[in-house]
């Protein structure tokens, strides 16, 4: 570590990608065109599901709270990542940073949240047909997306605080963002008790989500296995299949970077799984949930055409 106090008027050095420098354009073309691939595909999602009346119903209500959260959510660091990618400037200011670090974790939480809620709804969609308007009523999938937000929001102000007024001795944070692991590696304090914290609160948020959200799909796959007919079986399973793949990316590499007792110095790898959930989860996203869907497609030719 070098002996140098970093304050909120001390700007900190993003590493970014050493290992693409020389070819570091082309990433940036890459990492751009998703971005603006992820960008517009949402903001499509958001314009048919508000202004179509056919796509007034739950999941789109929910498609169209997860789009919304997924431009936020990329644009708290891809453009800082662009920005890197130039090479002009690999400085953060503190405060830009804590910012940064608190939006990130929130939006990632609250996402989490939301697929566990869709889950529920295909849930009831598949094991409770008859009563499905009546559990997912408007006031209902209001309130539910409003608690996601919350429960994203509020657990992550503590560590935020507490990391927030630690003591840095160095100002080379080993990531394209500012991510947990590396701010920490970067204090002059004991973040023994902080990284516990940490654990705790990704533990709660990631698995408590996935649990519920895979004990959903159990349920579901339990159901649908009653169904006689195999068209019947293959309707009710497209409905959920493409979902759970995205589920189990998103939560699989969250997991991996998060929910371990010690934060892991192998930066390295732990930002090539950080783009999984960054770049290339939210690209992916609109397709499977929307844009494979009769619905959705006649609704964007007609806002279209």
């Amino acid at each position: 570590m070098l002996d140098v106090f970093v304050d909120n008027s001390t700007d900190f050095i993003l590493f970014g990608f050493p290992v693409f420098y020389t070819w570091h354009w082309s990433v940036f073309g890459i990492i751009y065109f998703m971005y603006i691939l992820t960008i517009t595909g949402n903001i499509i999602i958001i314009t048919i599901t508000s202004t179509n009346i056919h796509l007034h119903r739950p999941m789109y209500f929910f498609i169209s709270n997860l789009s919304f959260i997924e431009i936020l959510y990329t644009s708290v660091t891809i453009p800082q990542i662009l920005v890197l990618l130039t090479g002009k400037n690999k400085n953060i200011s503190f405060r830009n940073c804590i910012t940064q670090f608190y939006f990130f974790f929130c939006l990632g939480s609250t996402e989490c949240f939301l697929l566990s809620v869709m889950s529920y709804d295909r849930y009831c969609a598949v094991c409770n047909p008859l009563r499905y308007k009546l559990i997912m009523s408007g006031p209902v999938c209001r309130n539910l997306v409003l608690a996601c937000w919350i429960m994203g929001f509020f657990p992550n102000l503590i560590s935020t605080f507490k990391i927030a007024n630690l003591k840095f001795c160095d100002r080379n944070i080993q990531h394209f963002f500012c991510d947990l692991s590396p701010l920490m590696q970067l204090s002059c304090q004991n973040t023994n008790k902080l990284q516990t914290l940490n654990f705790f609160t990704a533990s709660s948020i990631v698995l408590f989500s996935f649990a519920f959200t895979l004990g959903s799909y159990v349920r579901i796959i339990m159901t649908i296995s009653t169904i006689p007919s195999f068209n019947g079986k293959s309707k009710a399973f497209s409905t959920c299949a493409s979902h759970l793949a995205v589920v189990l990316i998103f939560f699989g590499a969250v997991a991996f970077v998060y929910v371990r007792p010690r934060a892991s110095t192998d930066f390295e790898i732990n930002k090539v799984v950080s783009a999984v959930y960054i770049v290339v989860t939210p690209v992916v996203n609109p397709l499977i949930y929307s844009f494979r869907n009769k619905d959705v497609k006649m609704a964007i030719k007609k806002l279209l055409f």
